[in-house]
């Protein structure tokens, strides 16, 4: 998912409105407004890096002639203590933005870490891992991006770009097939249904859905969804997922399998900034 840079910027200013309140009283008071330097940005332990447009907008934000360098791309795994980015320019500026630049950084780089950790588990089985809505308000477009930077794939950005008839929706309907022909109706998008028993399973396929999210199933259910599937629907596959167990959810012959932990229990990497 790429990030626009109006949305970069607006991020940053966000976030350094809330770092910076009225000002920067400990650099403000003890650094020279006319003395400059450089720093570098360490990943200090193995990982992939994202955030490095971010690191630049916090920079320039506080100062447009602040030089910005990525010394690695966006994506690249790396290794303890990794130099990823340089700053140089106002020592002030750059003492300024350390806080917030390094929050981005070691946030977006550990989702993006934890997800190449679930892409890796499942590789050669063709499925895909999927992240959810269980993202920081107002920081979701970010943590999809580090999702893709680590290899998954985006589900629904926001509830306006896909149909998911969830438990609650279908607790109001009289049936999954009355409450997928609603939502063919109403929309263009494709349905995919939540179903938490093989019996709901075969009513999403009897009423032609065309995605069903199996919920919380074990994995002998998951087979059992699978074979009565055949192909008419894209499966996927959620709820309880770790990296111990992915690998055989994997293995049921699901399509996907969401992790809603890619966002919401990700840990940030240990990063550093150094002036040099």
């Amino acid at each position: 998912m790429a990030v626009t840079t109006d949305t970069l910027e607006r991020l940053a200013y966000a976030a350094l409105a809330e770092d910076v309140g009225e000002g920067d009283v400990t650099t403000e008071a003890v650094v020279d407004p006319e003395a400059s330097g450089s720093a570098e940005l360490l990943v200090k332990e193995p990982g992939v890096v994202c955030g490095l447009g971010l690191v630049e907008a916090v920079f320039r934000a506080l100062d447009p002639e602040l030089v910005v360098e990525a010394l690695v791309e966006e994506g690249a795994l790396v290794e303890s203590r990794t130099a990823v980015a340089r700053v140089s320019g106002s020592l002030r500026a750059i003492l300024t933005g350390e806080r917030t630049a390094l929050n981005f950084l070691g946030r977006l780089s550990g989702i993006a870490t934890l997800a190449r950790r679930y892409v890796d588990e499942v590789e050669g089985s063709g499925v895909a891992i999927l992240d959810t809505r269980k993202t920081t308000p107002g920081l979701r477009v970010l943590e999809k991006h580090a999702v893709a930077i680590g290899g998954g794939r985006n589900h629904r950005l926001a509830l306006d770009d896909g149909v998911l008839i969830k438990d609650n929706h279908l607790r109001s309907a009289d049936s999954i097939r009355d409450t997928v022909e609603r939502a063919r109706a109403a929309t263009p998008f494709s349905v995919e249904v939540e179903c938490d028993t093989l019996e709901q399973v075969s009513e999403a396929l009897a009423a032609e859905a065309d995605a069903i999210l199996l919920d919380n199933m074990s994995l002998d259910e998951l087979r059992a969804a699978v074979s009565l599937a055949r192909g008419r629907a894209r499966l996927e596959a959620s709820g309880g997922v770790t990296l111990q167990n992915v690998r055989a959810i994997a293995e049921t012959g699901v399509d996907e399998i969401s992790v809603g932990a890619l966002t919401h229990s990700a840990r940030s990497l240990d990063v550093s900034l150094e002036l040099t």
